[in-house]
């Protein structure tokens, strides 16, 4: 794991720790194995982010944390402290998680009326929680009366009214636009650093590099296919923080950079977007729309065939599950590089950029052909049957013997569409069969 020391002034009182955490989604004693080895001490007075791609198990590791979920390995340990004797945690959903039919105040208050507090106890704090979120004057309304910013504030409310020791945000801003995402965002960040939140940590799991950088002193980088933590990186910068600064921006490229780098060749079949090798290569639901869009916006004006990824980002509004893949993909098929931050276009690539349609077919499916293993798999088969025919379930089966089903179906939808656009197979879902409708 790459790791930027931590400087002396770190906090270095702890108050979560977990350990060789393992988790598996499916029955034992197998099961998709999503998180692996997990190791994370979590100390007072610190923002920590969860950073990475969807599937790399950074919710799961969450609600594990929560209590939502018992690992199949390892512990999580809430660490008692002469300050802090009884540890306790609360949560923020992406989805906001709130009863329609209850108010504002009768939605904040239900935490502590699990808890059993007295009825006036839990008005004055479900009160005083409302107004320190700025929803001062809402209290009788309804969840449908408010917008999705305001709905969020309640949900953190309902989260600091019980006065968790450490605060959980899931993507607390992603459900959001980005004007009040960012107003949600300085405003939680202004209640942390003014000491104004009865919590004494924060970790937050985000896809976004720059509200990662925003936000964190620590960011612990996640890899998928299984989720481990493969880089640790402490920020330095000063709050406020400016997006504009030069420091700011040479980390969030810094991460980009880590986040694109090929997977370690000690495990070539587990890392990285693409894991596997063969057909058995697992692959993204990208679109060729999406992937022309992308060619185009790169070889285009002010980029000319190289961007960097971050200024990429916030050009097309893209967040890591959105720009990863894609850049990924180009580079699979040999139309992209991508060194250390930048994406930089082929030859053959810019090229694609100013063809025709029926060019740009041609040229992506002889990049299928030479890089894709399974679409040249499937084309030799239909190839070699004198009825170049083929039902799709006798790939899927191939497919399922080294990954998992919910995989196997993605990387063979995703193979089919970019066949049929390529028009190197077609494929018919009445009878689920491959076919060459003008072999050669």
């Amino acid at each position: 794991m790459a790791t930027i020391a931590p400087a002396a002034s770190l906090p270095v009182i702890p108050l979560i720790k977990v350990k060789g955490l393992n988790h598996y989604y499916g029955p034992p004693p197998g099961g998709h194995l999503v998180l692996e080895n997990v190791d994370l001490t979590l100390y007072q007075n610190e923002v920590v982010g969860l950073l990475g791609r969807s599937g790399s198990g950074k919710s799961t590791l969450l609600r594990s944390i929560a209590g939502l979920i018992h690992p199949r390995h390892g512990t999580v340990e809430r660490v008692a402290g002469p300050d802090c004797p009884d540890p306790s945690v609360a949560m923020v959903f992406q989805t906001f998680a709130l009863f329609p039919w209850l108010t504002v105040q009768e939605n904040v208050e239900l935490g502590l009326e699990a808890q059993k507090v007295p009825p006036e106890e839990r008005r004055a704090r479900a009160l005083a929680a409302i107004d320190l979120i700025g929803l001062d004057g809402f209290e009788n309304a309804y969840p449908k009366e408010l917008s999705g910013g305001m709905r969020q504030r309640v949900g953190l409310a309902r989260a600091l009214v019980v006065n968790p020791s450490l605060l959980l945000m899931d993507e607390p801003f992603s459900a959001l636009d980005v004007l009040t995402a960012e107003t949600l965002r300085t405003d939680l960040l202004d209640l942390w650093s003014e000491g104004r939140m009865p919590i004494r940590s924060i970790l937050i799991v985000t896809h976004n590099i720059e509200e990662a950088v925003q936000m964190c002193d620590r960011i612990l980088v996640f890899s998928s296919n299984p989720g481990r933590v493969v880089a640790e990186i402490r920020v330095d910068i000063p709050r406020p923080r400016d997006r504009l600064d030069p420091p700011f921006r040479a980390l969030v490229d810094d991460i980009y950079a880590r986040m694109t780098a090929r997977p370690d060749q000690v495990q070539p079949t587990r890392d990285g977007v693409f894991p596997g090798t063969g057909i058995a290569m697992v692959l993204p639901r990208v679109s060729t729309n999406t992937l022309a869009g992308l060619i185009e916006e790169v070889d285009g004006t002010p980029f000319n065939g190289k961007a960097g990824m971050a200024e990429l980002a916030a050009t097309l509004n893209f967040e890591v599950d959105d720009l990863f893949p894609m850049a990924e993909t180009l580079q699979l098929l040999r139309f992209a590089e991508l060194r250390g931050a930048d994406l930089l276009l082929t030859p053959s690539a810019r090229r694609y950029a100013q063809a025709g349609v029926d060019q740009r077919k041609a040229m992506f499916g002889e990049a299928l052909l030479a890089h894709v293993p399974l679409a040249g798999h499937i084309r030799r088969i239909l190839d070699e049957r004198a009825s170049h025919k083929a039902p799709a379930r006798r790939f899927r089966d191939e497919l399922e013997d080294h990954m998992s089903e919910d995989f196997a179906d993605e990387t063979l939808r995703t193979v089919t569409n970019w066949g049929r656009y390529a028009e190197i197979f077609t494929y018919h879902e009445d009878d689920d069969q491959f076919s060459l409708d003008d072999p050669q």
